[in-house]
């Protein structure tokens, strides 16, 4: 089975109804995890964390979204990887 790396992340929003960050620079890196369960209980904790902070919201990115291992890659991905 494929390893499904997933970042939770988040800080304070300019308006709560964007996804908008009020400063780059001060965004909190929760962590990379394995699988979304742990990703979930991570923002779940970060989340109830700052309830009572409307700006503030937190997020799970699908780190394994991406890029597919398995598809073909162009010359340029290559020369990164």
């Amino acid at each position: 089975m494929s390893q499904r790396l997933h970042l939770v992340f988040g800080g304070e929003l300019v308006d709560p109804q964007s996804t908008k960050f009020r400063d780059t620079k001060n965004i909190h890196m929760v962590g990379i995890f394995p699988d979304y369960d742990s990703a979930y209980a991570a923002w779940k904790t970060e989340a109830q964390r700052t309830v009572d902070s409307a700006q503030t919201r937190y997020f799970i990115a699908h780190l394994h979204r991406l890029r597919d291992e398995e598809r073909e890659v162009s010359p340029t991905e290559e020369l990164g990887g």
